[in-house]
């Protein structure tokens, strides 16, 4: 009876166990599922959150650039009321600066966007800032990126400077996206025909000009910065490869700008060539120049030392990028001339001027990601195309090219100039320091002076025609700073001495343009330089102008006689379907190979002189120019014979030097029209006496 009860007890244990044990699995799956629930809930909720943020990040974004397309629009409808003036006091590219300077002040003090997200400020030891940083939340892992150093002062302030942070654009944008239009347009309609008469002293004033102008500031702005740290002035390290990288970057000219200035007032054709053509040059090489002081490594601890196996390992550096940059731009360009001769893209314009933009563009593209200078090779690049390619196109696509560059080169010149006004107001590590701007600006001038004033006394010892006084003023006073001096101070903004050399590159900018660029006008007036120089309606030219103007001619060219042959001869014929066929030039031995790469087009072009740039330069040797059966030639004299049919009436030697001492003149022979353009600098020779006719 007892075993019984007993075991009644225990059934009834069991039983009482087992429900115990039910109820706990049902409330902990009721537990688990409410859980569940509720990080079900809690993601959704996370998603929606992150989408709307993703949403009104997408409108702020429209909203910025909106901001930079009423600028540009501004700008423009503001160059037109002023072009519709004559008002000529201010530059376009100083009204861009100025409006963006006024967008500035008020995206600072006007518009207040704080960000939505709270800030929480962690410890933790690290040898170096990294890249990327990714952070564990409750077991989910998040990416953050570094946008840059904030000071101490400002931890608390971050969230105030999301609007200001969406305006400031990542630097790489002016050089990869920005600066390419510019440098190729500046290559791409480049006048050979006064850059080659003068590349001597164009040469000189880019490359050893601005090596003296980098030296000259680096060495004055050393000095001002060891007076700064004696007066206490100095709150952070400034080096001296620093102010040599300051004397580089600040030693660049705007090519552009003095481009647009000088081309409305229609200056002197020297003048113009000599400052376009040093502008367009030095800007590559400060680009390349700059690079090798960064790359100035001396072995041991100390990085800022002098040494001078590291000094020649910067100059070779120097001589290897800008080197192997003009090798790549100059074989895109040849690449491209092949590939438009060859095929018959010009049957289809579009895809002609497709493949001749992305070819252009790429190689700025190609010499970055080579270790090389795009600047440079994009610059070469364009001359090439100019030089070459230009004449295999088609008629639509030669104005569609260059209409699409000139349009891009006024866009992207004019939003850097906006973006110059902006960020002086929204950049958030400005460092200004008085002694240190005044000296820069004492520099600028100094490292200038030094540039043009003895370059220009010693290259007048070899010149026969002279670079006056006046046009040394000139070019000293029209040294304007712009677009390639703000993009390499404003790609490494990371240090003290970086960030004091952006701000203080900005104010020399905005005083070169604005004092610079405006007084211009008064510039010339004073200096007494021609303006509005027509080469069809100034006919005040003396024969003895003229005599000196050909004799610089046959000066310069003997520079590129043996190069200008040698381009003619062959590689204009190689590369578009101008130039005599190769058939005539290459030895009978290569009669296969020149039939091959002679187009059907040159042999009908064999009896035309057909050049769109006027590369033709009088030597010191004959020329010979035979059209069927009249034959003209000249010499270094101004002697001239013809052969076949005489000439109607008398015709002196003078004659035919006037006539080839002027540009765009023409001869009549038989009906045909012989285009000789020489020098579009000076005027045509009108009298009907002096024409020679049959």
């Amino acid at each position: 009876m007892v075993s019984k009860v007993t075991v009644n007890s225990a059934r009834r244990a069991t039983r009482t166990l087992w429900l115990l044990m039910l109820v706990s699995l049902s409330v902990s799956i009721c537990v688990c599922r409410a859980s569940a629930s509720a990080q079900e809930e809690d993601s959704a909720m996370e998603n929606i959150v992150t989408e709307k943020k993703a949403e009104e990040s997408h409108r702020q974004d429209s909203a910025d650039l909106l901001i930079f397309i009423m600028l540009l629009t501004l700008t423009i409808l503001t160059i037109w009321l002023f072009k519709h003036r004559r008002f000529r006091f201010l530059h376009e590219t100083g009204l861009a600066m100025i409006y963006g300077l006024l967008v500035g002040v008020v995206l600072r003090y006007g518009i207040h966007v704080p960000r939505d997200m709270g800030n929480m400020t962690l410890s933790c030891h690290v040898n170096s800032s990294p890249a990327t940083l990714l952070v564990n939340v409750h077991g989910k892992f998040y990416e953050y990126t570094l946008k840059g150093e904030i000071g101490a002062n400002e931890v608390n302030d971050v969230q105030d400077n999301e609007m200001l942070r969406k305006v400031t654009f990542d630097p790489e944008v002016f050089f990869n996206i920005l600066l390419p239009p510019i440098i190729f347009h500046a290559g791409y309609s480049l006048k050979r025909r006064h850059f080659f008469r003068n590349m001597g002293s164009i040469l000189a004033f880019a490359f050893l000009g601005t090596v003296i102008s980098c030296f000259v500031i680096g060495l004055l702005m050393y000095g001002c910065v060891m007076l700064m740290k004696q007066v206490g002035q100095l709150a952070g390290d400034f080096f001296f490869t620093d102010c040599l990288f300051f004397g580089a970057i600040v030693s660049a000219t705007d090519p552009v700008t003095v481009l647009a200035i000088f081309n409305e007032l229609q200056v002197d054709a020297d003048l113009y060539a000599l400052l376009f053509g040093e502008s367009v040059l030095n800007d590559a090489v400060a680009v390349v120049l700059s690079s090798s002081i960064v790359a100035y490594q001396p072995q041991g601890d100390n990085s800022h030392t002098f040494e001078g196996m590291a000094m020649l390992k910067s100059f070779g550096i120097f001589l290897g990028v800008f080197s192997g940059s003009f090798a790549l731009g100059v074989a895109t360009g040849v690449v491209t001339a092949l590939v438009t001769k060859f095929t018959k893209l010009r049957d289809f314009q579009l895809l002609e001027t497709a493949l001749f933009f992305l070819m252009s563009w790429s190689t700025f593209l190609l010499a970055e990601a080579c270790g090389f200078t795009g600047v440079v090779a994009v610059l070469f690049c364009g001359i090439t195309q100019a030089h070459y390619t230009f004449n295999n196109l088609s008629p639509e696509s030669q104005d569609r090219t260059k209409q699409l560059f000139e349009l891009l080169n006024f866009l992207a010149e004019n939003f850097i100039f906006s973006y110059m006004g902006l960020t002086l107001f929204t950049f958030q590590s400005h460092v200004f320091n008085p002694m240190f701007i005044v000296g820069a600006f004492l520099a600028v001038f100094l490292g200038r002076a030094a540039n043009i004033y003895p370059l220009s006394f010693l290259l007048n010892l070899g010149r026969r025609y002279k670079i006056r006084s006046n046009f040394q003023h000139m070019m000293m006073f029209a040294g304007l700073r712009g677009a390639m001096t703000f993009a390499l101070s404003i790609r490494d903004t990371a240090t003290y001495a970086r960030q004091m050399m952006f701000s203080t590159t900005l104010l020399v900018v905005f005083f070169t343009v604005w004092i610079c660029g405006g007084g211009t006008t008064q510039m010339l007036s004073c200096q007494r330089i021609r303006v509005g120089v027509d080469s069809d309606q100034d006919n005040s030219i003396s024969i003895a102008e003229g005599s000196e103007r050909r004799s610089t001619k046959q000066e310069s060219a003997w520079l590129f006689r043996i190069w200008y042959n040698f381009d003619h001869n062959y590689l204009k014929p190689i590369l578009t379907h101008s130039g005599p066929p190769l058939t005539a030039t290459l030895p009978p031995c290569c009669g296969p190979l020149a039939r091959f790469l002679t187009s059907p087009q040159a042999y009908e072009n064999e009896c035309q002189l057909k050049d769109d740039d006027s590369d033709l330069i009088l030597t010191d040797g004959d020329i010979n120019l035979s059209y069927g059966d009249i034959t003209v030639s000249t010499d270094a004299t101004g002697a001239h014979t013809s052969g076949g049919l005489a000439f109607a009436g008398t015709t002196t030697s003078d004659d035919l030097d006037r006539e080839l001492m002027h540009g765009d003149h023409e001869l009549v022979m038989r009906g045909t029209r012989l285009v000789l353009p020489m020098d579009d600098s000076e005027p045509p020779f009108t009298d009907p006496h002096q024409r020679l006719r049959m």
